[in-house]
């Protein structure tokens, strides 16, 4: 069947209501071949004389037939002569020189009805992205001196304020200039659950605002948004096209015109060994062996079979930016991992909080909040959201001391309020067991008496651990953390989450020197993940690069050839499982196709098949591994 529906735009769609309209040729053709057969076994005389026959098969043949006979010339003058349309053309009209005129005509009607069908699901599998992806709208509600002017989003500038009501998409990148909002993310992650964003988050383009009218100020271009981004990579996605579909078109290549020399064997070598020789019979075999060997099942399951699996992929909102990157997927056996951001949530948030002797948990807080107000490091941000605890007053005489925290003045107390060089500086006594704490802490000492202190760390992920435990299941062999914090945390990270190999304190270079130790095993097929911009050489050196996409460098996810836009790690193992799905489908689509061809061009060559079975080995084959390939979720 015809192999050019690749290069189609996956925005091209039918309209729903003239999609029938393609039918109409073969449905006229089916019922003169209907009303034809009738005739043969009902009124047989009405067919007489013989050209009365001719002619009534002809014209059931021409709505179905001819198409495919300009196709064939015009495929002809190109250079192309062994095209599918050759074979069918060759096959029916020989079927017709032999007088076997229904079966001509049913195969060609058959074909016609296989391309029709083709079509169909080829169609469908795009829409089905298109519609998971295309939510941009074109136009924006950009504020201008407190009025709302509706703007075509691709002249929204930098800097401008847009208004979001409730229920419309956003169009653009950007910061929420709201309090808090929640927005429905499923067009970029495949997630139902909508998430709710602070003030000066980022909200990309396609979330949709689902409780209140929001304010956002753009960040991105319209043709740099995220959604712009992730479009250009589905629609992108079936250009780069996997080691088996290359292998398959150049097999078609070489195979017709074997097929096409076999075929005229099997009507002239006969001619010198059998006797009685009879032209006609071998010239029938030969046709039923031309419509047998058609590699229409192969040529469109196969691309249609990864199509499947890339759109598979999109609706769980992870994105691939080729085919054959499932098929690297499926020989994975070695997963090298970034920690931060990747197996942790990236975002400091207090843990533990240890008063002294003599001080209440509730003061510590207080009094450390009041402090890091004064503040805009990250650890001091993870302090101010903790939900527990309220600053106690205004902090005075804020003194920032570099590398040890700072000192100031609350409810006329001098307070210290960083680490435990701070009140060694200042001769502040404090249990020994503060120096042995891991963690990123934060020490308080008020009126020169240690108050206690609280500690701050990344949050893990809450699938992280799940999905170790599923990636060594699907018999991934080597799971490998690399991280830049501290050894001590990483390896803390690593056990509860059940990593064995992992490796801290490392700088960038640190990372390429361990991928490239991960990659001198010649059997290592080597997966890395990451998100930030110093994973993007590592992301370069492996198989296949994995990145965060929701909130991920964009150097990481330019270098990337899989984005997971939900930033959870147990994508990666739907990611791969996605992968086996689609090499399953398509090696069944193979042994399917050549099992049953192989079977009846035997037959077909030892007489035993007719040109209905024919019509089988290629048109039925072809639907069946098309609707194998529909299968993929």
């Amino acid at each position: 069947m015809s192999n050019d529906h690749d290069h189609a735009n996956v925005a091209k769609t039918s309209r729903p209501s003239s999609a029938w309209r393609a039918y109409i040729p073969a449905i006229l053709s089916f019922v003169l071949l209907l009303g034809g057969i009738a005739i043969d076994q009902l009124a047989p005389k009405f067919f007489l004389p013989e050209w009365k026959r001719f002619v009534w098969y002809a014209l059931a043949y021409v709505p179905v037939g001819l198409p495919v006979l300009v196709k064939a010339v015009k495929a002809i003058a190109k250079g192309d002569v062994f095209s599918e349309f050759f074979l069918m053309s060759l096959a029916t009209t020989g079927a017709f020189f032999i007088q076997e005129y229904p079966e001509g005509v049913a195969v060609m009607l058959f074909y016609a009805v296989g391309e029709l069908f083709q079509d169909a699901a080829v169609d469908r599998a795009k829409r089905n992205i298109q519609a998971l992806l295309d939510v941009r709208p074109d136009t924006a509600l950009v504020m201008r001196d407190g009025v709302t002017v509706e703007t075509p989003a691709a002249e929204v500038k930098v800097g401008d304020t847009i208004r979001i009501r409730v229920g419309d998409r956003v169009p653009l990148d950007g910061t929420l200039l709201s309090d808090k909002a929640s927005f429905d993310t499923a067009a970029l992650t495949g997630e139902s659950v909508p998430r709710t964003l602070a003030m000066d988050a980022t909200v990309l383009a396609g979330m949709i605002a689902t409780d209140k009218v929001v304010d956002i100020r753009v960040a991105k271009p319209f043709g740099e948004s995220s959604l712009a981004r992730i479009l250009d990579l589905v629609q992108n996605a079936a250009k780069s096209k996997s080691p088996t579909e290359l292998f398959i078109r150049r097999f078609a290549r070489i195979y017709t015109p074997i097929v096409v020399a076999l075929a005229i064997g099997i009507v002239l070598v006969p001619m010198l060994i059998v006797d009685p020789y009879v032209f006609n019979t071998w010239l029938y075999r030969a046709l039923i062996f031309l419509v047998i060997s058609c590699p229409c099942a192969l040529v469109i399951s196969i691309p249609l079979g990864y199509f499947g699996g890339i759109g598979a992929a999109s609706r769980k909102g992870i994105l691939l930016k080729g085919g054959n990157y499932l098929d690297v997927l499926t020989k994975v056996n070695t997963i090298v991992m970034d920690k931060t951001g990747t197996l942790t949530e990236g975002v400091f948030a207090v843990q533990e909080v240890k008063p002294g002797v003599g001080f209440t948990s509730d003061q510590v807080l207080g009094v450390v909040k009041a402090m890091e107000a004064h503040s805009t490091h990250p650890i001091a941000q993870a302090v101010m959201k903790h939900p527990q605890g309220a600053a106690v007053g205004e902090a005075t005489a804020v003194e920032e001391i570099s590398g040890h925290g700072m000192r100031g003045t609350v409810q006329a107390k001098v307070v210290l309020v960083g680490n435990a060089k701070l009140l060694r500086k200042f001769k502040v006594t404090y249990p020994p067991e503060v120096d042995g704490i891991e963690d990123t802490i934060v020490v308080c000492a008020i009126g020169g008496v240690y108050a206690g202190y609280l500690t701050v760390a990344d949050r893990i992920k809450a699938d992280a651990k799940e999905t170790i435990a599923t990636l060594n299941a699907q018999g991934i062999r080597d799971i490998v953390m690399l991280s830049g914090d501290k050894t001590s945390i990483t390896q803390r990270v690593a056990a509860t989450i059940g990593v064995t190999k992992a490796f801290g304190d490392l700088l960038p270079e640190d990372k390429v020197t361990r991928m490239h130790a991960v990659k001198n095993d010649p059997t290592a097929v080597v997966a890395f993940v990451g998100d930030g911009i110093n994973d993007a050489p590592v992301l370069a050196l492996s198989d296949v690069g994995i990145a965060m996409g929701g909130m991920g460098s964009d150097a990481a996810i330019e270098t990337a050839d899989v984005v997971l836009q939900n930033d959870k790690p147990s994508a990666i193992a739907e990611a791969i499982r996605i992968g086996k799905a689609t090499k399953r489908v398509v090696t069944q689509n193979i042994v399917l196709a050549f099992g049953v061809k192989a079977i009846v061009l035997v037959l077909g060559a030892g007489g035993l098949a007719t040109l209905w079975e024919a019509v089988f080995a290629d048109v039925g084959v072809a639907l069946l591994a098309i609707l194998n390939a529909s299968r993929m979720r």
